[in-house]
Formats: C-alpha cells, structure tokens, sequence
C-alpha cells in the first residue's frame, strides 16, 4: 500500500487540516519533511478549504507550530472566492453566510454586503459556525422569493476533522439547506476539488503542474483535484482517508502514492542517506 517516490518533484501542495496538523499538534513528519525541501529550496505551497482562516492567520499559525511560513505560501478559499467573483462579477451585491475572515476579504476587494433579499445578487455558503435560520430565510428570500440571486459555495466538505474523529458540520450541510428549501442548485464551488484552487497556488511558481505533487487526506477534493489537472498525487492516512478507502477506488481514481506517515515524500534513497527512521 506503501507506494513511496523515486525522486523530489518540482513543487510541493500541501493540503493543511489532516496533513499537515490536526487540532494544534502537527502530524509525524511532518517538520522533517518540511525542513529538507527548505534546505533543497523546492516551493512549497499550503492549501485549505477552511474559509474560517484568512493566509495572514494560516501563516501565523503554522509558524507558531514550528513551520515559518511566509503569507505568500498559503491559498485557500478566501483567496479562491474573492479572485473568482473579482474576474466574473466584480459589481454583485453580496450575502455571504460566512464568518468575518471572508466577510472582511469581500469587503476589502471592493464589494458591497447586504442582508436584503431584494438587491442581494449572489448568496455565498461558507463553513459558518453562526448559521441560523435568519440567514437561511434571507438566503430563500434572495433566491426564491425574489428570484434574482444565485447560489456559490467557498468548499463542498461535508465536515471538518477534530482529533479523536470528531468534528463539526462544513459548507456542504449549509449549502444543502439552502438548495433544499430553494429548490435550485449550487451553481460554483471555489475550493478544491475545483481547478481554481490549483491555478491560484501555481502562480509564480518556477514548476511545472506535471511535476509537481498534491498531497492530501481527502479522497474527493485533494486527489480528486490533482487527478483531474494531470498531477501527481499523495495520498496521506493521517486525516480522512483511510487505506480500505484508498483500496476500493477504481484504478484510474487512484493517488499515486498512498502514505502513512508525511515524510515518505522523501524519496527512499534520500530516507537511508539521511539516516532517518520512523521515529519523528
């Protein structure tokens, strides 16, 4: 199941939640790994589909866990949702049911937040821990009553992991609401497994997508997105996924690689030259 690389890519994509951390610890391997494709300087990028955090408080984050991370190196669906409403309705009026990080991102590229149905253009669904049915009424006002808005998501995940296997309802449960008293269709989702995600954190990258790897514990965004782009893809049994999971995929829905600790990234060469062991 173990299937490990033969060499280092061109660029690194690393989804976070499940990854990279879970709760405030980071996952085994993870600071190794990390620390070896600093010192052979290859790019490495953050995703998230967790619109809850902006980049400035990701970066913060993962260099309060020991990983100094400049802004630069995060993309998640704040930045995701802000760029594409930019370049394909930059004058819309809009209801995001959404915590403040992406409210203050709306407000701060220029556009104007209402919570009345009767000029809302666009209803946005996001992981919103303060969704109650005021904002599912005024999100049915928007889209049925008045019959002029229409409905994006900032992610598709059902739930968000916590430690221990818990966790707590994500976009999809709001965005199932909302579609469920409508009667109508999400018709945009901005996080992965939609391209967008990737063209965002490629750019200004000296890498080619070919050559590049995504790596992920969710089967249907992380390695659903890197299969469809042409990526290679790893597979980590740290968050989601599990390795039953992973083996009943059909063949050509399958990750390249499927890990069980993060480090395995490094080539096995690289792993006996370093000395290292499973021992984090």
């Amino acid at each position: 199941m173990h299937r490990r690389p033969t060499e280092f890519y061109d660029a690194y994509i690393f989804d976070m939640d499940g990854t990279i951390y879970l709760g405030d610890q980071l996952l085994p391997g993870v600071t190794r790994l990390i620390g070896e494709l600093r010192r052979r300087e290859i790019p490495i990028r953050y995703l998230s589909n967790n619109p809850t955090k902006d980049p400035e408080m990701y970066a913060r984050m993962l260099t309060r866990l020991g990983l100094p991370t400049p802004v630069e190196d995060i993309a998640n669906t704040i930045v995701t949702t802000t760029r594409w409403l930019l370049a394909n309705h930059p004058d819309a009026v809009l209801f995001p049911i959404a915590e403040e990080p992406l409210r203050r991102a709306l407000t701060e590229a220029g556009f104007r937040i209402s919570d009345d149905p009767t000029e809302i253009d666009i209803v946005i669904a996001s992981y919103d821990r303060q969704f109650d049915y005021r904002k599912l009424q005024i999100a049915f006002d928007a889209i049925w009553f008045h019959r002029r808005a229409f409905l994006i998501e900032t992610n598709p995940d059902r739930f968000c992991p916590f430690p221990g296997g818990r966790g707590e309802p994500d976009c999809a449960a709001i965005t199932a609401a909302i579609e469920a008293c409508t009667r109508t269709r999400c018709v945009k989702s901005l996080g992965k497994p939609d391209p967008i995600m990737l063209q965002v954190t490629m750019e200004g990258l000296d890498a080619r997508l070919e050559h590049s790897v995504m790596v992920g514990d969710r089967l249907q965004t992380d390695i659903r997105m890197a299969l469809d782009a042409g990526m290679a893809s790893a597979a980590v049994l740290t968050g989601e996924a599990t390795a039953d999971d992973v083996r009943v995929l059909p063949a050509d829905q399958q990750p390249r690689y499927v890990l069980d600790r993060i480090d395995r990234l490094v080539p096995a060469a690289v792993w006996d030259e370093l000395g290292w062991t499973d021992t984090d």
